[in-house]
């Protein structure tokens, strides 16, 4: 039986869409059920688990939609972890997806600013082999040039990287699963 602290319930914007892929929109188990005694949320699916007060029990939600719509954003946080995942953890100079950080094409040093198209994900051993210069004057070459991303653009690279566990109640609503049968 699943342990209670691992019973997330996975949320649902109001279309039935997960509000996050990236990562997986859940709560904890306590979220979810005061979210029901608020009456913010429907229950769509249930874990075999149940919580007990002294009047009543409840099974422990697994899937829950929201009863209002949340108008999500168009674009993006700038975050680090944003940044990453619009590059799929690769660096954008080797390729390789260990030691990742961030690197500003236009240096600060040179003036360059840390916004989207300015910023992509490197290695360290590349952000250190490029140092204080620019890709050109390092003579490295960058394998895509860095853009502002969308929230689905986002989604979409999310959905390259499927979180660890994926309760059965939650395959409907996610897009995972054409991906890891083949």
């Amino acid at each position: 039986m699943l342990a209670l602290d691992a019973c997330h319930a996975l949320v649902l914007n109001a279309d039935y869409r997960p509000l996050s892929y990236y990562p997986l929109s859940l709560w904890p188990w306590q979220e979810s059920i005061k979210a029901v005694f608020l009456d913010r949320v429907n229950i769509v699916s249930e874990y075999d688990r149940a919580v007990h007060s002294p009047g009543m029990d409840m099974r422990v939600p697994s899937v829950v939609s929201l009863k209002r719509y949340v108008q999500p954003a168009r674009y993006p946080a700038f975050t680090r972890f944003n940044v990453f995942l619009r590059d799929r953890f690769q660096c954008q100079y080797c390729g390789i997806p260990d030691d990742l950080t961030f690197d500003h094409l236009i240096p600060r040093s040179q003036g360059g600013l840390t916004r989207w198209d300015n910023v992509v994900t490197a290695c360290a051993p590349c952000n250190l082999r490029k140092g204080g210069r620019t890709a050109k004057q390092a003579n490295m070459a960058l394998r895509s040039h860095p853009v502002q991303p969308t929230v689905q653009q986002l989604h979409r690279n999310g959905r390259q990287f499927p979180p660890n566990y994926l309760h059965e109640s939650w395959r409907d609503y996610l897009y995972w699963d054409a991906e890891l049968e083949e």
